[in-house]
């Protein structure tokens, strides 16, 4: 078509469209011809010879079935291959039938074999090949057993074929031996072909789409109008232009709109659905069925051989797919235990294994649980995204397993959070859990990751895992909340260097007392929420001293009345500074009974046994464990055992006598590591 004198281009998918529909519109006419070939078969007006209706129809059936192939084989660069071969297979059956017809069937005898039949037996070879290139052009991959199941069903085909097909041609067949070979060959490779279809099916899934349905049809077709002309023509009953005619140009026919059926590429096949089990358990009954027939009736020795590898296959198909579904099992139980981004064991292998363990440690062979959750993650993922977060996730993940490998196992336990369960049998765990937390720790520019961690010693302080869980985690926050920077930390930590700059040592004291406030209050059961304000009055408990003249603090020998009341007033100086800060009301109040008395001879209020404040009665027990086993100017330092025996002596008079045992339990080495 020209418009303004110059040719219109036609675009590449315009040309497609063109050529689908001159491809349908050939299939129709191929159709029509075929049903007129069939009307005129049953009618008996197809005749033979050269000149008859129906020889002119069946040849042009087959021209036009080649000339489809071949078409679409040129419309379809990326099936070219296969549509071009089949095609070509086509050809070489419809050459050979033209000769047949043109130069062999006026003869009286047809010489086998003839050149009609080395173009009719080309057909085969090419007509795999194409299948099998098809398969590669419409399936990307496929999964699991579907090629046993393909083998499956083709050896009981073959098994079938053989049995009803091969026998009768063995016994009706007779002359020279090439002839009787050229005869064998057709159903053999007949047998083979319907064998390969059903193969091509099963790598499918056992799901068909229009082209291939059509074309195992078509193949089927072939099989079937083969064996039954050789049947009829061995028996000398076979007679040109009937029924058995129309199957070779049916299977042409359905070949050619196999060609030109709409292209459904499949990017992968999984061994999955209800056809995947029910097709080879009815091609497996089938070969059962043969070699019970073979007890009673007898086969011959290829259909049994036959059938009985189609059980063998079934046999291993068996075997394979239970060990395919074990692995599968193995697999899905350890991603059930298993954090999907770290590589850790997740909550629930967690909860597993510490239920396993909890039950076999005991106070010779105990464990401890610790709970990690970072800090500034949240940020860090605000700010950089979280792919970036679950990338270092992973890091700080992996650097975990290494810290605590050979001591424990490492969990994540959810977003943030992670665990350690170690035994605690060989050494205090205080060094496996500072690495651990280094390991949980990452700096770098514009952010700073740390954790904050509890622990608790397993079966001592807890024995049921929701217990453990609970004491662990009420620690963990506690420890949270005092690094972060509140209103009252950051008075606390004001206060405190005021303290370290007066006296460096006096600093290093409160935290020591306090390390050993916060362990006695645990093993006390002091609830998390005041364990925290415990803490804070034993770092803040001698504040007042800032009031405190330094030569009365250093002064060796004993003090007079008044210097002694200057040190009484102490508590009550060191309450009013605190109270000054509303955020450690509550520590104030503990730090102004710290220097009572359990008998009532304390001061500044006289209080008596439990009219103290526990905390405060904590607070004087290792405020004076401490400063007995440290270098005073009025006196030397005692040994630890010396101070625990003079600990021993005054409770009931200076001390509380629970707390004072509550002492002795904790200050043991590989204790003070655990709450460190």
């Amino acid at each position: 078509m020209r418009h303004n004198g110059h040719p219109r281009p036609v675009r590449v998918g315009e040309a497609a469209l063109v050529g689908a529909r001159g491809g349908t519109a050939l299939c129709f006419a191929l159709v029509a011809l075929l049903v007129v070939y069939l009307v005129l078969t049953l009618l008996g007006a197809a005749g033979s010879g050269t000149s008859a209706p129906g020889t002119w129809i069946y040849n042009a059936i087959l021209i036009g079935s080649t000339v489809c192939c071949v078409a679409r084989g040129l419309a379809s660069p990326i099936e070219r291959a296969p549509w071009l071969l089949l095609g070509l297979a086509m050809g070489l059956w419809t050459a050979g039938d033209l000769y047949y017809t043109f130069f062999l069937s006026e003869l009286e005898t047809v010489p086998i074999p003839s050149i009609a039949d080395a173009l009719y037996l080309a057909f085969y070879p090419i007509a795999y090949t194409a299948l099998g290139l098809l398969l590669l052009r419409r399936i990307g991959k496929f999964q699991g057993n579907l090629w046993l199941d393909g083998l499956i069903g083709a050896l009981v085909v073959c098994a079938v074929g053989a049995a009803v097909v091969l026998e009768p041609v063995l016994n009706t067949t007779g002359g020279a031996k090439l002839g009787v070979l050229t005869n064998l060959a057709y159903p053999l490779f007949d047998l083979l072909l319907l064998a390969l279809v059903v193969g091509v099916i099963a790598l499918k899934g056992w799901r068909l789409d229009r082209t291939w349905f059509l074309t195992a049809a078509g193949f089927a077709a072939f099989g079937v109008a083969d064996s039954v002309y050789l049947y009829q023509a061995a028996a000398g009953t076979y007679v040109e232009g009937r029924l058995v005619d129309v199957g070779w140009v049916l299977a042409a026919v359905l070949l050619a709109c196999a060609s030109w059926s709409p292209v459904r590429r499949i990017a992968e096949v999984r061994d999955e659905g209800w056809p995947t089990l029910t097709l080879p358990t009815t091609f497996a009954s089938v070969g059962l069925g043969l070699l019970v027939y073979d007890h009673f009736q007898g086969l011959n020795t290829l259909a049994l051989l036959l059938a009985a590898a189609s059980l063998a296959a079934v046999i291993g198909r068996a075997v394979l797919t239970f060990r395919e579904k074990l692995r599968l099992l193995e697999h899905s139980r350890r991603e059930a235990l298993t954090d999907s981004l770290t590589g850790l064991g997740n909550r629930r292998r967690f909860m597993q294994e510490i239920e396993h363990d909890l039950r076999e440690a005991d106070v010779r062979h105990p464990l401890v649980l610790v709970l990690f959750d970072l800090d500034g993650f949240k940020t860090y993922n605000d700010t950089f995204g979280h792919p970036s977060g679950d990338t270092l996730l992973v890091r700080l993940a992996e650097g975990l397993a290494i810290a605590v490998e050979g001591h424990g196992r490492a969990y994540r336990m959810g977003g943030d959070e992670f665990c350690v369960l170690a035994s605690a049998a060989r050494v205090g765990p205080g060094a496996m859990i500072s690495a651990a937390a280094t390991a949980l720790s990452a700096e770098g520019e514009g952010f700073s990751i740390n954790c904050s961690y509890g622990s608790v010693l397993l079966p001592e302080e807890a024995r049921r895992v929701s217990d453990a869980l609970r004491i662990a985690d009420g620690r963990m926050y506690l420890h949270k909340n005092r690094h972060r920077p509140t209103a009252g930390r950051q008075s606390m930590d004001v206060l405190l260097r005021v303290l370290h700059e007066r006296d460096s040592d006096l600093g290093r004291h409160l935290a020591g007392v306090a390390d050993l406030v916060e362990a006695v209050g645990r093993l006390l059961r002091v609830p998390p929420e005041q364990l925290e304000t415990l803490r804070q009055a034993a770092e803040l408990h001698d504040i007042g001293k800032v009031s405190i003249p330094e030569p009365i603090l250093s002064k060796p020998g004993s003090l007079t009345e008044d210097e002694w009341e200057i040190v009484r007033r102490q508590p009550l100086v060191g309450e009013r500074i605190l109270t000054a800060a509303p955020a450690l009301g509550q520590v104030a109040r503990l730090v102004r009974s710290t220097h009572e008395r359990f008998d009532g001879t304390g001061y500044p209020d006289a209080l008596k046994a439990h009219e103290i404040p526990l905390g405060a009665r904590i607070i004087a027990v290792c405020d004076a464990f401490d400063a007995m086993t440290s270098e005073r100017p009025y006196a030397r330092a005692l040994t630890t055992e010396e101070a625990r025996r003079e600990l021993l002596r005054c409770a009931g008079t200076q001390f509380d006598p629970e707390v004072v045992e509550a002492f002795m339990e904790v200050h043991v080495e590989a204790r003070t590591e655990l709450v460190a």
